[in-house]
């Protein structure tokens, strides 16, 4: 399958989850992927799976000397990029009474400044008609207890897809957002108990319209979508969440 073939893409948060399935998509249509991440070994073992046409650099995105060092890679790798996947991005639980300065600062260091000068330090990159796409979250949308700083975050992301695109469509680029619902990545499982994590997932399967948690490659394939073939379509936010937030 060549549908990418020829394009070159940057995936923050690209080591697991969704951004891996977003490489693992583009890679295998023929597309050249840079991935990034903060733990090496997840990375070490994404590239296992990706193959010789993924490269992965190891940084914190709310860190602007990495995001630096993040866009001299590129230039160097890839040189030009026709889609850039925002990715990156943290997801606690921290309600509202007992919600820590230190814990607020750290949700909106990663999700929000990060994604912002993501955009920027790549901009640059970006060749004409390019997609970026940033992933919000269904929380920006709904009221969910326990998400009040994450989903503030969110909502920001989504003001950005709008402000950001308006910035950067004189340059052909076009910013969009995909809004995941309940997604099945797996990382339940490394936060809690086992029990807790069926628990987790059977309250959200039953709540929603669709009766099933999503999976990472249908989030990736909306992703690929807004990146590569919505060409007429510019500061939108795409919900893949089983119709959680429209029925």
């Amino acid at each position: 399958m060549d549908q990418y073939s020829g394009k070159n893409a940057v995936i923050t948060g690209g080591g697991s989850g969704m951004g891996l399935a977003m490489a693992g998509l583009l890679v295998e249509g023929g597309a050249r992927v840079v991935i990034t991440g903060r733990s090496q070994a997840t990375l070490d073992a994404a590239l296992e799976r990706l193959g010789g046409n993924a490269v992965a650099v190891r940084g914190d995105v709310a860190s602007l000397a990495d995001l630096d060092a993040l866009a001299d890679r590129v230039k160097d790798e890839l040189g030009t990029v026709e889609a850039l996947f925002v990715n990156a991005g943290v997801a606690s639980l921290t309600p509202f009474e007992s919600t820590t300065e230190e814990a607020y600062d750290e949700l909106f260091a990663i999700n929000v400044k990060g994604a912002y000068f993501t955009v920027q330090k790549l901009a640059p990159l970006l060749s004409a008609g390019a997609g970026v796409v940033l992933t919000t979250s269904i929380a920006n949308a709904v009221g969910m207890p326990d998400t009040s700083v994450y989903a503030a975050g969110k909502a920001a992301l989504r003001s950005m897809a709008r402000s950001l695109s308006r910035e950067l469509l004189s340059r052909g680029i076009r910013v969009n957002a995909i809004s995941p619902g309940p997604i099945d990545t797996g990382v339940l499982e490394n936060t809690m108990t086992a029990e807790a994590a069926e628990r987790f997932k059977a309250e959200r399967v039953a709540g929603n319209p669709m009766r099933r948690l999503g999976t990472t490659e249908e989030t990736a394939r909306a992703a690929a979508f807004l990146a590569f073939d919505a060409t007429y379509t510019a500061g939108a936010e795409l919900a893949v969440d089983g119709g959680a937030t429209q029925l």
